[in-house]
């Protein structure tokens, strides 16, 4: 079930009251951002990067909420669960058709044709029906895994803890961006 841009809107009557912000929201959030180099900058090789991906997405679905957060939460990690099934199945079965580019490539797509086709399938099911979100622990998976990011570099499993760790703290960040500016209502 996916939501349409008429389940988005909000009418006058349910629209927040207008506030100002005493800290500039460009300042709150380059703050945050800046404390993603010591979440990076560890032993633990953490990918900082993919707590942007989130955070940006929250601001696409309007703005941080508690009920976008919850359905980033529940999609992001069954797309990095189905990237790792990718990367495992290629792992250990990825010469079944042969040794060869071609016979590799093969078997990647074919990995890819099913586990993408049964991601998109799974969206179906209302607890993961924000299939962006999906994409998005699908697509942070991948980078983290390919890119020898988490606490044990080139384990598949590590790099899913890694990246569902770091994609949960997205919409927090989101949160701590709105937050921070310490918002006020506006005098009339």
């Amino acid at each position: 079930m996916t939501e349409t841009t008429a389940d988005r809107q909000t009418t006058s009557a349910e629209a927040p009251p207008p506030r100002r912000e005493r800290i500039p929201h460009e300042i709150a959030a380059s703050v945050l951002a800046a404390t993603t180099a010591f979440i990076g900058g560890t032993v633990w090789h953490l990918p900082p990067w993919a707590i942007f991906i989130p955070w940006a997405g929250m601001f696409l679905r309007g703005g941080p909420n508690l009920p976008d957060a919850k359905r980033l939460w529940s999609a992001m990690p069954m797309g990095s669960t189905y990237a790792l099934v990718i990367v495992l199945l290629e792992t250990h079965q990825g010469t079944a058709f042969g040794e060869g580019r071609l016979a590799r490539n093969a078997f990647a797509a074919l990995c890819i044709l099913v586990v993408n086709s049964a991601l998109m399938y799974t969206g179906k099911l209302k607890l993961f029906s924000l299939i962006p979100g999906m994409f998005f622990g699908f697509a942070s998976y991948f980078a983290t895994f390919f890119g020898g990011f988490g606490y044990d570099v080139g384990n598949p499993w590590a790099a899913w803890v890694s990246v569902i760790a770091m994609n949960a703290l997205g919409p927090v960040y989101a949160w701590l961006s709105m937050s921070l500016t310490f918002p006020v209502k506006a005098r009339s």
